[in-house]
């Protein structure tokens, strides 16, 4: 049986209190100081490094991939206010529309799409057999050219992602590829990687909403960045 500690670790905490942004700016400090040597750009390595701290795992670093036009490619999608289109409702519930807005004004919570849970997209799934994450992406299909899209979720959204590109050259601004699982999953992302669109995406089985959100949000970090050396 565990013995029960002489002084609950939260006294420690409230006799020297930290705020929830001092607590996220000194844990980026940790990962700055105990990341292995990696071959990052220093805007690259911003987005890694939030993909770090949602994980908490230093081996993440091996599978993270970007096309060489990814940041600016996603920096331009976010001051320009394009469409975001996600996979999951993980996803756009997960995502700050504060931090959007401190890029672009115009950015409302309509402007982040996912159709997975509609209604109509629930009937289509029931009728064809196949998975809603296929139906929600072709509901989606005015939206995908110039949006950013979010997969952090199913492999099969990003397959059909991958075929409106290259056979319907819808090209959205930037792919974050990011499903997670054992079906499709590697094989998806390597598909995406090849296709000549801007993306940012992790190779291997690895992936999740919440890492598609940490890039999302370390893109806004980047953008609102951009956008002040602009006004300045």
């Amino acid at each position: 049986m565990n013995e029960t500690p002489d002084r609950p670790l939260i006294r420690a905490f409230l006799e020297a209190p930290m705020s929830g942004p001092e607590i996220e700016a000194r844990s980026l400090e940790i990962i700055d100081r105990e990341a292995p040597p990696h071959r990052f750009g220093p805007a690259e390595w911003r987005i890694v490094r939030r993909m770090i701290h949602t994980v908490g795992d230093f081996a993440i670093v091996e599978s993270v991939r970007f096309s060489p036009d990814a940041v600016a490619a996603g920096v331009k999608a976010i001051k320009g206010c394009r469409t975001i289109f996600a996979d999951s409702n993980m996803i756009r519930t997960g995502i700050s529309l504060a931090r959007l807005r401190g890029v672009c004004g115009f950015y409302r919570r309509e402007s982040i799409v996912c159709h997975v849970a509609d209604d109509d997209v629930e009937r289509m799934a029931r009728r064809s057999g196949l998975p809603r994450s296929l139906h929600a992406v072709q509901k989606a299909k005015p939206l995908i050219d110039g949006a950013i899209v979010l997969i952090g979720n199913a492999p099969v959204a990003l397959m059909e992602i991958s075929r409106m590109i290259a056979e319907e050259r819808i090209l959205p601004a930037l792919v974050v590829a990011l499903p997670v699982g054992f079906v499709h999953v590697t094989e998806s992302k390597e598909e995406l990687m090849s296709l000549g669109v801007p993306y940012i995406a992790t190779a291997g089985r690895r992936g999740g909403s919440p890492l598609a959100v940490s890039v999302l949000h370390a893109l806004c970090g980047l953008a609102a960045e951009a956008a002040g050396e602009e006004t300045a």
